[in-house]
């Protein structure tokens, strides 16, 4: 399904103005045992990587299937790299959250984060981007993605490196016609965490006034100490939405948090999937899941 024009301003529409939030599926690599931990399946229940994918990507397609998995309350979600090359249904899976169940389709893209220094954690490098992209683009209609970093202290030279090291990555993710999430993600148990978010706001509208006309992002940000910090962010005509991440918050006290900031819809993972688990039958994990996304969607109204 190649990205379509019009399919991509409808989606783009939908992420800037519609209610709901966007479900974050994108546990890769060292966080997906913990994931499927959390969901009841433990390591010795599959075989080396095909197998624990194999595992996670039969939650998530239960996850997407669900009924309360739609546009009303689900605007997009983030998809790993192996989830957006397997199928539901016999349909791409970017294919089938558009044309099923209305959700806007993203990718995540990067591909983990260096060692701290200067209080930060940058992204590694991502050989191989720009096909990467392409295909995203051209063979899966993915309309965004997104990429994460994290600050852990009010360090001024590590979060003006890491706000620059997004933009840059998004200008990539911009030039190859979708949308970039970008993620710097401020660490919730940082002892200086309402300076670094300071700091971090005033970098990013930096970076934010170089952007061209038509070079529109989304951010991706930890809910912030101060309440309404990033509405400024969220008002700059280059700025699709600004979005949270939950950050290790149990879903009650993300949501709590998230109600308190008026420009602000939740991108949660562990808060969406908070409860769930492969041993429960299908009525239970639907009424939670419905529990859970409707917790979700009305801190983020």
């Amino acid at each position: 399904m190649a990205q379509d024009k019009a399919v991509f301003e409808k989606q783009k529409q939908q992420m800037a103005t519609g209610n709901g939030f966007i479900a974050a599926l994108d546990q890769s690599g060292g966080s997906t045992p913990k994931a499927l931990k959390l969901y009841g399946v433990e390591e010795d229940e599959y075989n080396g990587e095909a197998e624990m994918y194999g595992e996670i990507h039969k939650m998530r397609t239960r996850i997407i299937t669900a009924p309360d998995f739609t546009n009303e309350k689900v605007l997009g979600a983030i998809l790993f790299e192996r989830t957006m090359r397997a199928d539901i249904e016999g349909i791409p899976t970017a294919q089938y959250m558009w044309e099923k169940r209305g959700v806007v389709p993203f990718l995540k893209i990067d591909k983990g984060l260096e060692d701290k220094a200067d209080g930060v954690q940058m992204m590694k490098p991502m050989p191989g981007l720009e096909s990467l992209l392409e295909e995203a683009a051209q063979t899966f209609g993915i309309f965004g993605t997104k990429e994460r970093s994290v600050v852990h202290e009010a360090n001024e030279a590590g979060i003006k490196a890491i706000v620059a090291q997004q933009f840059e990555v998004g200008r990539t993710v911009l030039a190859a016609g979708i949308v970039p999430i970008l993620e710097p993600e401020v660490d919730i148990n940082s002892p200086t965490k309402a300076e670094a978010e300071a700091m971090l706001k005033a970098e990013i509208l930096k970076q934010l006034d170089t952007l061209a006309e038509g070079q529109d992002i989304m951010i991706k940000l930890t809910i912030p100490t101060v309440d309404g910090l990033y509405d400024e962010l969220a008002d700059h005509p280059r700025v699709v939405r600004v979005v949270a991440l939950s950050g290790g918050y149990s879903t009650d006290v993300a949501c709590e948090k998230l109600a308190k900031q008026p420009k602000m819809i939740a991108s949660f993972s562990r808060a969406l999937a908070e409860g769930l688990s492969k041993k429960q039958s299908d009525a239970d994990f639907v009424a939670l899941l419905g529990t859970n996304i409707d917790k979700i969607y009305q801190a983020s109204l």
